[in-house]
């Protein structure tokens, strides 16, 4: 209630059939056709009928929304005007509602409808009304107004102005389809007219800005397509006109985009018949295509990358071979192997131009060479070198790490920001057709869900297919024949085989230490001279200390952490001028070496005292290894339990593969097997633990190399006598104690070099091996080729009397 209207209801109460209306509400005021097919709109309109007496009246019946199944408190009461036909011929009722009923309890009456008792509610107006309520009466009409215009309802206009009543302005709402069912309830429900009349204005209002937002959003989305339509038409009539001018002044177009533009490169350009065709037909897409089409800016992309290519560009190679080998020979010291099949090449390029058969069958015969071999050796630097030789540009492409095949084979352009593979960006960068291209760390080259990128370089490095090579992105034949590739890689195993297969394969095993000390001499101290801002008669490094720098304070296979001394000793040489400590020109020696950087880091067991000595005592034996970083020296030491520790079995440390661990177990078969036969106390072995351990744990460990290792060690341990200082081995053994062939057997007689091994046993099976081991090592180690284990222990074993063995085992154990 306000104090603007007064709501009351009737003490007489009224017998009505209850039509149901689901979902629907209708407020008093509205002409509602329904539907007499509907069994309880039949039902209630028949019983409304049925009670109607002649001449008293219309049949009525009461009007209840019924939402999700449940009746609201509140009902209407309408007349049944007319029974008939409705427009689709169905039979249907034409009722007017009139009053707001409020829904008593149920009754009995005739017919098969529902029957209630229910209360009317008169709601009565003060007369004149209150300018408050006239004034939302004469808003809510502009309102309804407003909205019945834009909709285009005039005739409708002019019968809202005309209410007067306020109740029946505000239930006049009804008819908006915006209103959702719960607010047409809440229309039916409020009583009070003014509030009425509110609610109406309120929902009016919210739904007239919810249309003024969407005509503007409308708005600006149709501007837009003008602008852009009207955009459209302009630059076509100004392409129109320029064309125009252009064929006037006999030029070509002027535009960088220009299609026209794009067709008189394409035809000036020197390009393959194969690729200048399919570049004409991208130009006409472009000549077709819009400006505001993406498709266009593709194409333009494409056809830059297809002119800067240079499809006609080759460098002349230098034929001078022995002007090559000097060139070789002047930048690089060692890797012969390398130098001579670079020169092998040349002279075979020479002899076929020479001949007139430099092309045969669209082949160039490329050369791919993969050059493996541990960090610091000149790999990467060497490629730099071959282009020299050659007179070639250079390329590198960094391979470490890629996993996408499209980073080799290039993108399809569809994709945004779609590139060419690495290659054909390599040949762009080069200038030329026949570059020397390094593929570094060819090994490190991974897949995942993008692909295989070894795999998609099979087709690059194989001589019989790379002529029409293909990439994604240009999807035109690349003809990479006569490009020579270089591929670098640490550990040949993890090239895949397919690949390898393509490459011709090139060890680098390392330097030695004459070798070391001429590459410093030549190379690194003039580099590093230069980066310490020293001349090179400022400072001067004889070669002791070179060769001392190269043996003790760095054990590698390259030069890497050689340079890296040199540059610290000539940092300090140089710290210690500044501050008045050394004057220059100085002369470094070996002995000034520890005062400088400190003392040395490896320090040759030859070298060492015997009570140092990592086989002073028994049990222990050196082994030769190879690793991702060269030929190393391998230690493997054995200890038997204590017999009161109840300890048996075999104990295997040192992050051992499953191929050395079977190594061990045949090592301690044989001797098990053959002790009685080698004087050696092997029934210690069946109630004693034994335990086998590889120092450097944290490193993995694996290969078959190690048996005769593992056998010397176990038989110190029991004989009691101590494994020679100066002898290392290397060798896989068989169940019956033969020596089995091993791989890289160069690096490790290296290592065993940088060591200061002087004795070296190897298996028979690799002495020709020997051949490629330089003739500077060789000198300096005896290597003793054998087939049998029995023949290793002779050799590696120290001779002991028996009461010196059994003295030393407990303490062995």
């Amino acid at each position: 209630m306000t104090a603007e209207s007064h709501a009351s209801e009737t003490s007489t109460p009224i017998d009505l059939p209850v039509l149901p209306l689901d979902d629907e509400v209708v407020l008093p005021g509205m002409v509602v056709p329904l539907d007499l097919s509907d069994a309880e709109v039949r039902a209630a309109v028949e019983a409304a009928q049925a009670v109607a007496r002649p001449g008293s009246g219309k049949p009525e019946v009461l009007l209840v929304p019924r939402i999700d199944g449940n009746y609201t408190g509140t009902g209407v009461l309408g007349t049944v005007e007319q029974v008939g036909r409705l427009s689709d011929g169905d039979p249907g009722a034409l009722i007017r509602a009139r009053d707001r009923v409020r829904i008593g309890a149920g009754t009995s009456g005739p017919g098969n409808a529902l029957w209630v008792e229910g209360t009317r509610i008169d709601v009565s107006l003060p007369d004149p009304l209150p300018g408050s309520a006239a004034e939302l009466a004469k808003e809510y009409k502009a309102l309804a107004t407003s909205w019945l215009k834009k909709r285009g309802a005039w005739q409708v206009v002019d019968r809202v102005q005309q209410i007067e009543d306020i109740s029946a302005l505000a239930d006049n709402s009804g008819y908006s389809p915006f209103l959702t069912t719960a607010q047409k309830v809440q229309l039916l429900e409020t009583v009070d007219a003014v509030a009425r009349l509110k609610l109406a204005i309120q929902w009016l209002g919210e739904h007239l800005a919810e249309q003024d937002v969407a005509e503007s959003i409308a708005k600006d989305v149709q501007e837009g397509v003008d602008k852009q339509q009207r955009e459209f038409l302009l630059r076509r009539q100004l392409d129109a006109v320029r064309k125009e001018l252009s064929e006037l002044n006999g030029e070509a177009g002027s535009g960088a985009d220009d299609p026209d533009d794009y067709r008189a490169r394409v035809e000036a350009a020197d390009l393959p018949a194969h690729v200048r065709e399919a570049a004409l037909k991208e130009v006409e897409k472009l000549e077709r295509s819009s400006d505001q089409s993406p498709e266009g800016s593709w194409i333009r992309t494409w056809l830059d990358t297809v002119l800067e290519l240079p499809w006609t560009e080759r460098t002349e190679d230098a034929y001078d071979i022995r002007g090559a080998q000097e060139i070789l020979d002047a930048e690089h010291a060692g890797l012969q192997d390398v130098k001579e099949r670079i020169t092998e090449y040349l002279a075979v390029r020479k002899r076929r131009a020479g001949r007139g058969l430099g092309v045969v069958g669209g082949r160039r015969g490329g050369a791919v060479l993969a050059l493996v071999g541990p960090p610091g050796v000149g790999k990467t630097s060497l490629g730099e070198s071959v282009a020299h030789a050659m007179g070639r540009k250079f390329v590198r492409v960094a391979l470490g790490g890629v996993r996408d095949e499209a980073e080799i084979r290039g993108h399809r352009r569809t994709y945004v920001g779609a590139l060419p593979g690495r290659i054909v960006r390599a040949v762009k960068e080069a200038g030329s057709m026949n570059p020397v291209v390094l593929l570094d760390e060819i090994d490190k080259v991974g897949s995942d869900f993008r692909g295989d990128p070894a795999a998609a370089l099979l087709e690059v490095l194989d001589p019989a297919q790379n002529h029409t090579f293909r990439d994604h992105y240009l999807e035109v034949e690349l003809d990479l024949s006569d490009v020579v590739f270089l591929a670098t890689a640490n550990v040949v195993e993890s090239i895949p085989e397919a690949l390898l297969d393509r490459m011709e394969l090139v060890t680098l095993d390392g330097y030695t230490e004459d070798e070391k000390v001429v590459i410093a001499r030549d190379h690194l101290l003039p580099r590093q001279l230069e980066r310490a801002g020293l001349e090179e008669d400022e400072v001067g490094l004889d070669e002791s200390a070179l060769r001392k720098l190269a043996g003790e304070y760095t054990r590698e296979a390259g030069v890497r952490n050689l340079e890296r001394a040199v540059a610290r000793l000539l940092r300090k040489v140089a710290a210690q001028h500044e501050l008045g400590e050394r004057e220059l020109p100085s002369t470094v020696t070996e002995h000034d070496l520890r005062g400088l950087i400190g003392r040395p880091h490896h320090v040759p067991e030859s070298a060492q005292e015997p009570a140092e000595r990592r086989t002073a005592v028994p049990g222990v034996a050196t082994g030769l290894a190879v690793t991702g970083a060269g030929g190393d020296v391998l230690f493997v030491e054995a200890s038997l339990a204590d017999p009161e520790t109840g300890a048996s079995g075999l104990t295997l440390t040192g992050q051992l593969g499953d191929v050395m661990k079977e190594s061990a177990q045949i090592a301690l078969s044989f001797l098990r097997s053959h002790g009685a036969e080698l004087e050696l106390p092997v029934a210690d072995l069946k109630d004693r633990g034994v335990h086998i351990h590889f120092p450097a744990g944290a490193v993995p460990k694996d290969g078959p190399s190690a048996g005769i290792t593992l056998t010397t060690a176990l038989a110190s341990l029991l004989s009691g006598r101590l494994v020679r200082t100066d002898v290392a081995m290397t060798g896989e053994v068989s169940l019956t104690g033969r020596v089995l062939p091993i791989g890289g057997l160069k690096q490790k007689l290296l290592a065993a070099h940088r060591a200061g091994i002087t004795t070296v046993v190897i298996p028979q099976r690799n002495e020709a091996d020997l051949d490629d081991v330089p003739a500077e090592v060789l000198d300096t180690l005896e290597v003793h080729p054998v087939t049998d284990v029995r023949q290793v222990l002779e050799i590696a074993l120290a001779p002991a009397s028996a009461r010196a063995a059994r003295d030393r085992l407990p303490a062995a154990a």
